[in-house]
């Protein structure tokens, strides 16, 4: 059961160093994006949905980890 618990810790750990590179991301697109009208530039515009996409899916993927090792440490601490 610890290795089980050890293994989430360390997957939740290596996913919460990518989001908080993912949401670094953003903020430098955001940056970029402060003086660009909107569909201006079609590129640019679908690098933007396709980031912050990714940062909704990544963060959603966290948070699961995040309660998975809630659930096995509350299994943990019933036995």
């Amino acid at each position: 059961m610890s290795d089980e618990f050890g293994f989430a810790r360390n997957k939740f750990r290596i996913h919460f160093a990518v989001e908080i590179v993912l949401i670094a991301a953003l903020a430098v697109y955001m940056l970029l994006a402060k003086g660009q009208v909107v569909g201006d530039d079609l590129a640019f515009t679908v690098l933007g949905a396709g980031l912050m996409a990714l940062v909704t899916y990544w963060t959603l993927h966290t948070l699961r980890n995040g309660l998975e090792i809630i659930v096995l440490r509350t299994r943990v601490l019933k036995h």
